[in-house]
């Protein structure tokens, strides 16, 4: 499911316009970006949490000529799914 088709498919479920979804998509992505760039989570009971997973630099190598490289240290995105959502999934 690509964007255009998950504003529609919320937007008929919920009974409002594609234009009002957007929009609410879009606050909310822009909701949690904020909160995660802070170094914050964002909790969704039921559904999961999105936080912030620290990445310690290391030493990996260049694909093309295996020689060894230095890989800086980032943060990363997590998603962990909340149980019933993984309960929902596996039934």
């Amino acid at each position: 499911m690509n964007k255009n088709e998950l504003i529609s498919s919320v937007a008929e479920m919920a009974g409002l316009s594609k234009k009002d979804t957007e929009k609410v998509l879009k606050a909310f992505t822009d909701t949690v970006t904020e909160e995660l760039r802070q170094g914050g989570k964002v909790q969704m009971v039921g559904f999961g949490t999105f936080e912030v997973s620290e990445r310690a630099a290391r030493d990996g190598r260049n694909p093309r000529t295996g020689e060894p490289m230095p890989i800086e240290a980032s943060r990363t995105p997590k998603f962990r799914a909340g149980k019933a959502l993984k309960d929902a999934i596996n039934k």
